[in-house]
């Protein structure tokens, strides 16, 4: 069975790569660090989330396949040029995070926040419906990542009398320590009911608003993970992603993006032991990539389903659609596409991040 499980998936790899060759320029194909090595091996850039925001807005490819979830698919579709089509190989690849601000309420949120003449500045994680995204820009706001949530935070205080992040409470509070805001400056929002918990009119607002929601796999860490390969690995140095819990991240030895996780284990002095806290298709990357120079282990394991959700199958049938191998049994492809009336501000949320 395993054999026959290889000599498929063999197969499989040689039809995607001949594939691409016949496509030629016609597409790129991208892909998030979060992907299973088979999606990454077939990718011509894989990267974070700024990363390939940055990199998608400048290919010249008619068709570009993103290897990720929905909300990146999307963003992609927004800073795509005129006539280029985005494709989702999994089109169920949703984001849990994203699901927990519903662009509704946020607007809802926003209008009660303002309402008596308050200013609130939105600015929206990545990890966003386009929806969302619209509403952001519609109120000036902006996006951002985890690997430039410093900066725009800054940026984000310096336009307006408080700022309201969403959907992450762990990266907005994490981010406003590294800023040193104080404690007393941030508030978790209550926005059950549709926003009828929220701060009265006429009530001063704090520095900093975090919206309720939190990444499901970095929610998975423990203190007491941390603590038991202190326990196992003595030196051990740790470093995890941002969307960790403060105390997560408070107790280990550096935070940061996946792209700064990537650049800390390389940096690593030569025999020593690192511990990661982040998506285990990253990390077991990071193992093969450094093994037998430093060892590598994960503070936990946590795996995305929606990320897994991109398999080399599905790979292939988008790209047999691209290339126009439709027929009864293979149903062609659908490009993303974002509604007219979300586009313009959704793009300008997009582009202010691009532009600071």
């Amino acid at each position: 069975m395993q054999e026959l499980f290889e000599r498929d998936s063999a197969a499989i790899e040689a039809e995607i790569a001949q594939l691409r060759r016949d496509l030629g320029a016609k597409v790129s194909i991208v892909a998030h660090h979060y992907q299973s090595d088979a999606i990454v091996r077939q990718a011509e850039i894989v990267g974070d989330s700024l990363q390939l925001a940055q990199r998608v807005a400048n290919l010249e490819s008619g068709n570009i396949v993103f290897c990720g979830v929905n909300f990146m698919a999307e963003s992609a579709a927004l800073v795509a040029r005129p006539g280029q089509r985005v494709f989702l190989p999994a089109a169920d690849a949703k984001c849990v995070m994203a699901q927990m601000t519903p662009a509704g309420l946020l607007d809802t949120v926003l209008q009660k926040l303002e309402f008596g003449g308050r200013r609130v500045l939105p600015l929206a994680y990545v990890n966003t419906s386009v929806a969302v995204k619209s509403v952001v820009g519609k109120h000036g706001g902006a996006v951002c990542t985890s690997s430039n949530a410093e900066k725009m935070l800054r940026w984000a205080l310096a336009q307006g009398e408080s700022v309201l992040f969403l959907p992450d409470k762990n990266l907005g509070r994490n981010t406003a320590r590294q800023l040193g805001l104080p404690e007393e400056e941030i508030k978790l929002l209550d926005v059950r009911g549709q926003g009828s918990h929220l701060p009265k009119s006429g009530e001063s607002l704090p520095k900093l608003l975090l919206w309720p929601g939190c990444c499901a796999i970095h929610a998975r860490f423990r203190a007491s993970d941390i603590l038991a390969l202190r326990g196992t690995h003595p030196g051990i140095k740790i470093a995890v992603h941002p969307e960790c819990a403060p105390e997560i991240v408070q107790a280990a030895d550096a935070a940061g993006s996946t792209s700064f996780l990537i650049d800390y284990a390389a940096a690593a002095p030569d025999g020593s032991v690192v511990g990661i806290g982040t998506e285990i298709n990253l990390v077991e990357r990071l193992i093969k990539q450094h093994a037998g120079r430093i060892t590598i282990v994960p503070l936990r394991v946590t795996a995305c389903a929606d990320m897994g959700r991109t398999t080399p199958q599905k790979l292939l049938h988008c790209l047999r659609s691209i290339a126009g191998q439709t027929g009864p049994e293979l149903a062609p492809a659908v490009p993303v596409t974002v509604p007219e009336q979300l586009i313009p501000d959704a793009r300008l949320s997009l582009t202010r991040m691009l532009a600071v």
